[in-house]
C-alpha cells in the first residue's frame, strides 16, 4: 500500500543541472547539456542538488507549476539553499 501511495504522490520540486564540462560537437563547438529531475519534496531535491554540486556541476531548483507558493532557487543561491539558509 505504501508503495502505491508513493507512486501517486505529486512531484513538486525540480533540480535542473549541467556539467561544467561541455562536450564538443562534430563541428568543434561546445554543446551545453542540461537535465532535470523531479522530486516529491524539498528534502529529496536538496540532497540531489548537493550531490550535483559536489561533482562540480551547476544547478538550479524550484517548485513545479501549479504548486504554490512558487519557489525558485538560482545557481547563486543554491549553496545557501542546500545548507537550509534559504
Amino acid at each position: 500500500m505504501f508503495e502505491a501511495n508513493r507512486l501517486t504522490e505529486p512531484l513538486i520540486w525540480y533540480v535542473s543541472y549541467r556539467s561544467n564540462i561541455s562536450p564538443k560537437r562534430d563541428d568543434g563547438e561546445r554543446k551545453l547539456t542540461r537535465a532535470t529531475r523531479k522530486f516529491k519534496d524539498e528534502a529529496e531535491a536538496r540532497q540531489f542538488a548537493e550531490q550535483i554540486i559536489e561533482k562540480g556541476w551547476s544547478a538550479i531548483a524550484g517548485t513545479l507549476n501549479p504548486h504554490t507558493p512558487k519557489k525558485t532557487i538560482a545557481s547563486t543561491q543554491i549553496l545557501d539553499w542546500i545548507a537550509g539558509k534559504h
